[in-house]
């Protein structure tokens, strides 16, 4: 048996990407900077997320660069192959079934604070 869950707090490193599919589906995609509770560095560690369905749509029209978020997902591992060196690539990719609006009042609308589960979207 094997657990691949993720939890992360940290804010929007830019506006999300939005993408939509003949078939209907929405997938955004941004980063996510986490600062480490133990790192006397000010450098965050960045993470790339994947958000997928009604979930995607509420992050693209509440999340902004700098929006403080909470998310839960499974890390994936793409691969691909370099168009131009034909060299195996491969990154780390969270794909966040569950987004936390976390900000202030300054930062959003207090009425659009919450949370929200995505389904089972695919393209």
């Amino acid at each position: 048996m094997g657990v691949n869950v993720v939890n992360l707090v940290g804010r929007a490193g830019r506006d999300p990407e939005v993408r939509y599919f003949e078939s209907g589906t929405v997938l955004c995609t941004l980063t996510l900077a986490v600062n480490r509770r133990s790192s006397k560095s000010d450098e965050p560690d960045w993470f790339n997320l994947k958000i997928w369905g009604k979930t995607a749509e509420i992050a693209a029209n509440y999340v902004k660069k700098g929006s403080l978020i909470g998310i839960q997902g499974s890390l994936e591992i793409e691969t691909w192959t370099d168009r131009n060196t034909g060299t195996n690539r491969s990154s780390p990719v969270i794909r966040v079934d569950r987004l936390d609006l976390l900000g202030s009042k300054r930062d959003t609308d207090a009425n659009l604070v919450g949370s929200y589960q995505g389904g089972d979207d695919e393209f």
